[in-house]
Order: C-alpha cells, then sequence, then structure tokens
C-alpha cells in the first residue's frame, strides 16, 4: 500500500525508472540474438495490430494479458518455450512502451534475462527487419 502523502507517479517517470534496472535491445541485435537461439522473441501486441502490421517471423505470440502464465517457468500455464529462468525473452509491443512493463513483470517472476525491444515492432520493421503477412482465414 502507499503511503497517503506519497505524490502520484505519472506513466513516463514509471517508465524512466523501471527501464534504469536493465539494458534495452535495439531491433538489430534483437534480431541477430534470435537467428542464434540465444533469445526468445515475444510479440504482445493485440490481434488487431498484428493483423494491421504484420508479424516477426519466428516470434511468439502471447498477449500481454496472458504473458506472467505463459512465460513463468513454475507456473501450470507455461508454454513449452518457458524453459527456465536463465531465459532471454525479448518483449516486443508495438512502439516499446507497454513491453518495458512487461519486462519489469518477468524480472519480478525471476526471468532475470528479460527486455524488451527499443521501438517496438515500429522500429523492427523501420530497421528492414522480416515482418510476415499474416494468414487470412
Amino acid at each position: 500500500m502507499s503511503d497517503v502523502n506519497e505524490e502520484p507517479t505519472g506513466i513516463d517517470e514509471l517508465l524512466e525508472r523501471v527501464r534504469r534496472d536493465y539494458v534495452r535491445i535495439e531491433a538489430h541485435e534483437a534480431y541477430s540474438a534470435a537467428q542464434d537461439g540465444e533469445a526468445l522473441l515475444v510479440d504482445i501486441r493485440y490481434a488487431a495490430l498484428r493483423e494491421r502490421d504484420g508479424l516477426v517471423p519466428g516470434a511468439l505470440v502471447v498477449e500481454r494479458n496472458e504473458l506472467e502464465w505463459r512465460l513463468d517457468p513454475r507456473g501450470s500455464h507455461r508454454l513449452p518455450e518457458a524453459t527456465g529462468h536463465d531465459l532471454r525473452v525479448v518483449v516486443i509491443c508495438n512502439e516499446g512502451y507497454a513491453s518495458s512493463l512487461a519486462a519489469v513483470s518477468l524480472h519480478q517472476l525471476g526471468l532475470h534475462r528479460a527486455t524488451d525491444l527499443v521501438g517496438g515492432f515500429q522500429a523492427w520493421r523501420s530497421a528492414g527487419l522480416p515482418v510476415m503477412t499474416p494468414a487470412v482465414p
């Protein structure tokens, strides 16, 4: 519970504070790490954005509201990719804001190598990295 006299924190201040606790990753570095099998890319964007803009090939799609349940290595609802606390996870959102908060949440679960993509999917696409058009049902 917060102190009644404590000044509320704005989102910009919160992002600045949480980003001090880990090193964020740029698009080309994330791509190389994934290609080398050194990182798991996790796309937390909601379906409408993935349908509109496309997908990062090879990224695991886990919408934000399920992230902790799916990546907790000790959780009963974890995905097979959630192999341990040493897993290097790179969280990707649309522009690199929600992914910062998600990375910190993963740190709280013990995934100490979790990070996020600076600029999110938009930076990935702007860097000219591969984007897959989603299949139309």
